[in-house]
């Protein structure tokens, strides 16, 4: 287990960003397959109004997940600064105030969530028919909120103290099970009872409940530096300078996430005047770019938590050596996989979509047109990662907001109507440049290095 050393302030920089990504990314796809998975076990034994029942549940659970994204990479980012600084209690301050608000925040959203289910499924116009299995599904799903915030928190608090690896096991330990009990529960297998749509939720209740409650055994088995002991129930309080940092720093990283939904949303909605077969190759080049983002994503979780823990040492020779580290690896393992895609486009596209029809045709030429660009995209996140782990985390959402929504949607609404289809998929190099432009002027010319976590730090 870690010792009370800061991991992430020493050593060779490519390594360590290698070692501590590759955990993330791993995680990440783990995670997107176990969704297409449970999605294939719904489809095939209960058919298309209950998939519709849960791509309702999902959307839901993707606002949940992002309203506490941003306050969990707060917590990384604080708790990095104060390894980095070598001010142990301080991160231990961090992770008990935390731990408070996480318990609190999970319990009044499940507890709402149960109880107002359907109206919220109601305001999202679900149909009627799908409108009783979605509300079954929902509410299981929020009984298990609890368990997936406190997952989220001691994930944010291994990372920021420089360990991606044990989150990793027990995220693989929860894909496993929720994959394995799905269809039992959902057909009544063996001894299991036969559950239909409920079953489903049950099973990633399950999961949740066994991953998280083991992972919390397993730190204290292995005597975990930042674990809360009988001498640190003091911490177990609400510390309000740290939940005003929590809340004013993790908001605006939450709200990036729903910037590149709504600049998603707008898309489809633009992509849909075009007929069927452009939405279903949209949505199949969508699937395919989600995976190729993720190593800029993982790569960007990393060098967060570098930098973080670098900035809190005062090392900033090494956070800039990170910054660029990160960059190129993200250029090599982004650009091999888009190599790889183009060399194998059609037959990659042909695996989601059936033979016949323009689809297919249309998904290669999207891929043709945007994968190349998600290089850049890498770019921008990864800069973005080393800026915010400073505290200054309004600006990159300043950068999300004008590319997507202002630069994107704009350009592929008004010109898609002049010069055709191509423009929309232009869009997507365009906005992505533009983003990687303004956060590299920001890094090179900006104040983000003044920019403090905590008040008090100034």
């Amino acid at each position: 287990m870690k010792k009370a050393r800061p991991s992430l302030t020493e050593g060779p920089i490519t390594k360590t960003l290698i070692l501590f990504s590759l955990p993330i990314l791993l995680g990440n796809v783990l995670q997107s397959l176990n969704g297409s998975i449970n999605t294939i076990w719904i489809g095939k034994y209960l058919g298309e109004v209950a998939l519709a029942a849960t791509s309702n549940a999902n959307i839901i659970m993707f606002f949940l997940i992002s309203s506490i994204f941003g306050i969990a990479m707060a917590a990384v980012i604080l708790i990095g600064q104060n390894l980095g600084a070598q001010k142990v209690q301080e991160a231990k301050k961090v992770v008990g105030t935390s731990t408070v608000f996480f318990l609190v925040l999970s319990i009044i959203v499940a507890a709402l969530g149960w109880i107002f289910s359907s109206t919220i499924l109601g305001w999202m116009n679900t149909p009627l028919d799908v409108k009783e299995f979605a509300v079954t599904y929902t509410r299981i799903i929020f009984a298990g909120v609890p368990f997936m915030f406190g997952y989220n928190l001691i994930m944010a608090i291994l990372r920021g103290s420089g360990d991606a690896k044990t989150p990793f096991y027990f995220l693989l330990l929860s894909a496993v099970l929720d994959v394995a009990l799905n269809p039992l529960l959902i057909q009544g297998m063996g001894p299991f009872p036969k559950m239909g749509i409920a079953g489903s939720a049950v099973a990633t209740f399950i999961a949740q409940l066994v991953s998280f409650v083991l992972l919390i055994a397993y730190l204290y088995k292995k005597k975990y530096f930042l674990r809360i002991t009988k001498a640190d129930i003091p911490l177990l309080r609400i510390n309000w300078s740290i939940i005003r940092t929590l809340i004013q720093k993790g908001l605006p990283m939450g709200l990036n996430m729903v910037v590149v939904s709504m600049s998603n949303l707008m898309l489809v909605h633009l992509v849909n005047a075009y007929g069927s077969e452009s939405t279903a190759a949209f949505g199949v080049a969508m699937q395919i770019s989600s995976y190729v983002q993720m190593p800029a994503m993982a790569i960007g979780g990393a060098v967060t938590s570098m930098a973080a823990q670098n900035i809190g040492a005062g090392k900033w020779d090494r956070v800039n050596r990170i910054t660029w580290t990160g960059v190129s690896v993200n250029i090599l393992m982004t650009g091999l996989i888009v190599a790889v895609l183009h060399l194998f486009n059609r037959e990659v596209v042909s695996f989601f979509l059936p033979p016949e029809g323009k689809a297919i045709d249309i998904g290669v030429h999207i891929n043709n047109i945007t994968l190349w660009s998600f290089i850049i995209f890498g770019i921008f996140n990864v800069v973005a990662g080393v800026v915010r782990s400073a505290g200054s985390v309004v600006f990159p959402l300043l950068v999300a907001f004008v590319a997507l929504l202002l630069v994107r949607i704009p350009l592929a609404t008004a010109l898609s109507h002049t010069y055709g289809f191509d423009v929309i998929w232009w869009s997507f190099p365009v906005s992505f440049s533009v983003a990687a432009t303004l956060n590299l002027l920001y890094y090179r010319f900006g104040k983000w290095k003044q920019a403090r976590m905590l008040a008090s730090r100034a």
